[in-house]
């Protein structure tokens, strides 16, 4: 019963008073979709930033566990420096009583051996102090970038909680005020003016001549389909880019 009432009241609709009603939806689509788009804008800045600062929570980690995992390495050298010197003195005791040149020799290549193993051992210890001096280094001047950047997004999601606030009002009226102009335009129509928009970069589904042309793609429209516009008797679209064309009039623009 309600879809044989909503025929009968889409039957009387008039061309006319059906393409004013859809410029009308228009117009307040578009402002809707300018509130979107300055809203739009700032929740992708806030996004990016959040992914910003998690890259650099995890460079920072990443550089922490590289420094304590050269701290490790730095404590088992310092332990081989200990056994190597150890030893050392083991065979320096050794050698007081060799008994041959053979055994001294033995003592003296070991203790030279160990020597070299020291040697290492801190040369070891001195490269991953340099490492560890540079990645402290990186740290504190990621740390700096890191404060920027939580600075800067929190200013960003103070900035798009004021407009939100401000803003969602407004869009609310709007899509009401849209709403209520729906059932002023049959549902075929309807539905392949949102499809159009859908398709469009601008959102813009129908619009007006302006200076002989489409203005929506501007391309010029012939003479005769621009009378044909002008009197109403059909829903025209664009053979270019697939509009609905409205003339200037019925839009109200002068």
């Amino acid at each position: 019963m309600a879809t044989s009432d909503k025929n009968k009241n889409e039957q009387t609709l008039s061309v006319e008073s059906r393409l004013k009603s859809l410029y009308e939806l228009q117009t307040i689509l578009s402002q809707i979709d300018r509130i979107r788009t300055v809203r739009g804008e700032l929740p992708l800045e806030v996004s990016d930033l959040e992914d910003s600062i998690e890259g650099l929570n995890t460079r920072i980690a990443n550089f922490r566990q590289e420094i304590e995992d050269l701290r490790k390495k730095t404590l088992v050298e310092k332990e081989k420096i200990n056994e190597s010197q150890s030893k050392i003195a083991t065979y320096k005791a050794q050698l007081d009583n060799v008994r041959n040149n053979r055994e001294f020799d033995l003592l003296s290549k070991e203790i030279e051996f160990q020597t070299l193993e020291i040697e290492l051992s801190e040369k070891h210890i001195n490269e991953y102090q340099r490492v560890i001096d540079n990645k402290t280094g990186e740290i504190a001047a990621t740390e700096e970038t890191l404060s920027d950047q939580q600075h800067i997004l929190a200013e960003k999601k103070t900035e798009l909680e004021e407009i939100v606030s401000e803003t969602k009002q407004d869009e609310e009226r709007l899509r009401e005020q849209a709403k209520a102009l729906e059932p002023k335009v049959d549902s075929r129509t309807l539905s392949a003016f949102k499809r159009i928009r859908k398709n469009t970069r601008n959102g813009l589904g129908i619009v007006y001549i302006q200076r002989n042309a489409c203005g929506g793609c501007f391309n010029r429209i012939p003479p005769q389909k621009q009378m044909e516009i002008k009197m109403h008797k059909k829903i025209i679209v664009c053979e270019y880019c697939g509009r609905i064309m409205i003339d200037p009039e019925l839009a109200g623009v002068q």
